[in-house]
């Protein structure tokens, strides 16, 4: 599917870039282009594929329409992971993260259109589903656009991914408490009732790939995911370490966080899809016949919700979870 082909990255400097570019150079595409604003970042991921001919970077912000127009020209796939996604951040500063995963994404939008591209495949999170905070919010806007692009063209596709929180991405939960514990400072907990959805990168670039493989526009995909309470993990990761006496402190809730997550709302369940194992499809309220068509075989899912606060996983589930991460030896 991606021989040959060019693709197209934004914010592809992160962690999931660096794992999606490992795979996708595995299918020998012919070029992929790295698009993203911050320039320490593309040249430490220089370094580290030196060796790979086929990745060009270019150094420019999703905000702005001529970059993303000249950096998606002759690209066949694009894989949209740009974002300001800290909860924190989009709270205090909504102006920069509307314009940034908002306008942004509707940059993406017309320059994918205009420059023909077959499929735009787009990164969104569990926090776009039932959103309290404004991250949450703008990126169930940028669903809701991706969504609404696939209808109103007949060249490109749109496909929207939801995932949970990746272990070890930048800023994520795990690499906070092994730094606080290698330092030997408590841990801080915003809730001990908190739960989260996890999976690892490579998990994530899985389902990142399996959209772009089998969706064929419209659709909205959710992986089966792992979920445990953040008080049991930050315990596991304590009683991995070599202090023992490092206490956890509760220091109550953040602006716009959430005490659970949500994959797949009530209000969506009724047009959810049984994929596969490891992998729903969530069709639009009113799917083109194409579309539904094209899933009507499946079965529906026989839950109501899909809420991080359910089937939360032991102890032992969490420490084979972040050995596979490779967080734990």
């Amino acid at each position: 599917m991606f021989e040959n082909k060019n693709i197209l990255i934004t914010g592809g400097t992160g962690s999931w870039g660096y794992e999606l570019t490992r795979k996708l150079l595995k299918f020998n595409p012919k070029q992929i282009r790295i698009f993203s604003r911050n320039e320490l970042a593309q040249v430490n991921m220089q370094r580290e594929f030196q060796n790979e001919n086929s990745i060009k970077f270019i150094i420019g912000d999703i905000r702005d329409f001529q970059a993303v127009n000249e950096a998606c020209k002759n690209v066949d796939f694009v894989f949209h992971l740009a974002a300001l996604k800290h909860v924190h951040i989009c709270e205090f500063q909504p102006e920069e993260a509307i314009k940034t995963n908002i306008y942004g994404t509707e940059n993406i939008i017309r320059a994918s259109i205009l420059q023909e591209v077959k499929k735009v495949i787009d990164v969104s999170t569990d926090k776009a589903v039932e959103p309290i905070n404004l991250y949450g919010m703008t990126k169930a806007f940028g669903e809701k656009l991706m969504l609404r692009a696939n209808e109103s063209n007949n060249q490109t596709r749109f496909v929207c991914i939801r995932g949970g929180n990746v272990l070890g991405t930048n800023g994520s939960v795990v690499p906070f408490f092994k730094k606080l514990i290698s330092e030997g400072k408590d841990l801080t907990l915003t809730s001990r009732e908190m739960t989260r959805f996890f999976l690892t990168v490579s998990q994530a670039i899985d389902l990142l790939l399996k959209a772009a493989e089998e969706s064929i526009g419209g659709e909205t995909f959710v992986m089966k995911m792992l979920s445990c309470r953040i008080v049991d993990l930050a315990e596991v990761l304590i009683n991995n370490s070599n202090d023992k006496n490092i206490k956890i402190e509760d220091i109550g809730i953040r602006p716009g966080e959430k005490l659970h997550e949500v994959l797949v709302s009530y209000y969506e369940s009724e047009f959810t899809y049984q994929h596969s194992a490891n992998y729903y499809v969530i069709l639009p309220t009113h799917p083109s016949p194409k579309l539904y068509d094209h899933y009507k075989h499946l079965p529906k899912v026989n839950f109501l919700k899909y809420e991080s606060s359910t089937n939360l996983i032991s102890f032992q589930e969490i420490e084979k979870l972040l050995k596979q991460g490779g967080f734990l030896e």
